[in-house]
């Protein structure tokens, strides 16, 4: 049952290293991520399944503890794995980047106490998919935490990777609404067409995290609640960082 959730930005940006200069821009936002992973280890999961998007995935997949991830690609020599590795695991698939940032808060933070697996979803997976999967999530035996990635529009300036679109805005503030408050329905109603549009790669992580609530409410767990604790755009990018508990 899930009984604790954390949503977390994901651009590689995050990374110190990866930022170089421009680092301390997001210092706020890394004090943020780290707050909620604190709430994740504080109750005390079983199970941590981290789920983030990919540009191009078969619909999902699934990564065993131990997947690599690299920051090589962004011209740094950093390479992360997801928690702590099986000794007899071999041949484990890369991460993409939104998880390889997940595994680097995991390692920053030291909160992989519990068995850790992660899942990749399809930024255009259909709703229906995302909330199926986060049902199968939620029923799972023993106590689950969620580790959400996912950002916002990237389109809330003139200077944001996909130039402005006045439908940003309006977007963001709600999405950080609905997870601010918990608010199930909210995110089940974000419009798959306009976030794509928009550049919104939380999308779908976000309706897996509502399905995975819904199923744990239909098993009798208690209701979540949500708090907000990051929502800006410093590169016109909307990053947002909650809790669940």
């Amino acid at each position: 049952m899930l009984v604790a959730a954390a949503v977390c930005m994901c651009p590689p940006l995050l990374v110190p290293e990866v930022a170089a200069g421009a680092a301390p821009e997001l210092d706020g936002a890394r004090a943020a991520c780290a707050d909620a992973l604190g709430v994740l280890a504080a109750s005390r999961p079983d199970r941590l399944v981290v789920v983030g998007p990919a540009a191009e995935a078969p619909g999902h997949a699934l990564f065993p503890a131990g997947s690599p991830g690299t920051f090589r690609g962004f011209g740094v020599d950093l390479d992360v794995r997801l928690g702590r590795p099986d000794p007899a695991a071999a041949d484990l698939p890369a991460l993409p980047p939104s998880l390889a940032v997940a595994a680097w808060l995991l390692q920053r933070v030291d909160r992989a106490d519990a068995p850790v697996e992660a899942l990749a979803v399809d930024q255009r997976l259909a709703t229906e998919r995302c909330l199926g999967i986060g049902r199968e999530i939620g029923a799972g035996e023993g106590r689950v935490a969620l580790l959400v990635m996912g950002d916002g529009s990237a389109c809330r300036t003139l200077k944001a990777p996909g130039y402005l679109d006045e439908r940003a805005t309006p977007f963001d503030a709600e999405a950080a609404r609905a997870l601010r408050d918990a608010d199930l329905a909210a995110l089940r109603d974000l419009d798959v067409d306009l976030a794509d549009e928009l550049k919104v790669s939380g999308r779908a992580p976000w309706q897996v995290l509502a399905g995975a609530a819904e199923s744990a409410a239909g098993a009798g767990g208690a209701g979540l609640g949500g708090t907000l604790l990051y929502d800006d755009a410093p590169y016109g990018v909307g990053y947002l960082v909650a809790t669940w508990s």
